[in-house]
């Protein structure tokens, strides 16, 4: 994104603001942050281009604070997050002007997409307007990346790391990535690591070599599996990315059409592409980044 896109999130609870503006900051947006209704109101005069509201507050509900909003800002975007208990009341406020509504626990990148489908709604009324490859990517500054010549447990905290910051709260998650991007010291594209990658070079390689017939039926007993674990997740700790790591996945231009994107999935048995910009790495597109695209189309319709 060229232009931060300013966003507006109320909602009553103090850790919960705290923490969906450190992850959306983080995705590009500008996160503006009010804990009532009253508060919200007043910072509309910094111009936000969406608002998301939490329905259940105290005083000020989200129902009368989306009344209000519409009053001096009728072509705002409100999307309201509401509990599961809620829907016949997230429904309702449809009726009065909301552009949509997600139920708590929302994931981030449905979320990130309804602000952007807003957005695009609100500059043409009525049209469904297709997002390109750039529009839901994950920009390469929030996926993980290591070099190829650094070790499998740097890796593996890596991912742990990246999968925390995503479940830092209970009312907004985000997925984790699952793989580590491997970039050269050119910041080109050498490989990923996925959890498969972990799991296939775990294995010893006796696993797989060839036994005598008579013991193709013979089944390995629980001692023969006893601290096996332990000893290969010891010594795969220690190897380098380089050695384990996949292919780098296909790419992608990020002004392509994601039906291209999803051609390229399929047709490749991949789950995920590099996104390519004027001949640089910008991005990762994933598959449940195509399936959230897939959803906010059915809903649309």
């Amino acid at each position: 994104m060229e232009k931060k896109i300013k966003i507006l999130m109320v909602d009553d609870e103090e850790q919960f603001r705290a923490t969906t503006r450190k992850i959306l900051d983080r995705r590009g947006f500008d996160t503006l942050l009010a804990a009532s209704g009253p508060e919200a109101l007043e910072q509309l005069r910094e111009k936000p281009q969406v608002v998301i509201l939490d329905v259940k507050m105290p005083g000020m509900d989200g129902h009368e604070v989306l009344r209000a909003i519409k009053k001096i800002e009728p072509d705002l975007p409100v999307i309201m997050l509401t509990g599961h208990g809620a829907m016949p009341s997230a429904r309702e406020a449809l009726a009065h002007g909301a552009y949509d509504y997600l139920a708590k626990p929302c994931d981030i990148d449905l979320l990130a997409n309804k602000v952007l489908e807003a957005l695009r709604h609100q500059k043409k009324p009525g049209a469904l307007l297709e997002n390109r490859v750039l529009d839901v990517m994950i920009p390469l500054e929030d996926y993980t990346t290591l070099r190829s010549d650094q070790t499998v447990r740097e890796a593996i905290q890596q991912l742990k790391e990246s999968f925390r910051s995503k479940v830092a709260t209970n009312r907004l998650m985000e997925t984790g990535h699952r793989s580590v991007l491997v970039l050269d010291s050119r910041g080109k594209a050498q490989g990923i690591l996925a959890i498969s990658d972990l799991l296939g070079a775990l294995m010893p390689a006796y696993l797989s070599a060839p036994r005598p017939s008579m013991a193709d039926s013979i089944q390995y007993s629980p001692m023969f599996w006893t601290g096996m674990f332990t000893r290969e997740v010891a010594i795969l700790g220690g190897r380098r990315i380089g050695d384990i790591m996949s292919p780098d996945p296909p790419t992608v231009e990020a002004s392509a059409n994601l039906m291209e994107a999803a051609y390229i999935m399929h047709t490749q048995n991949t789950r995920r592409l590099v996104v390519m910009q004027s001949g640089e790495v910008v991005g990762i597109i994933r598959e449940q980044d195509l399936f959230f695209e897939m959803e906010r189309t059915l809903a649309a319709r």
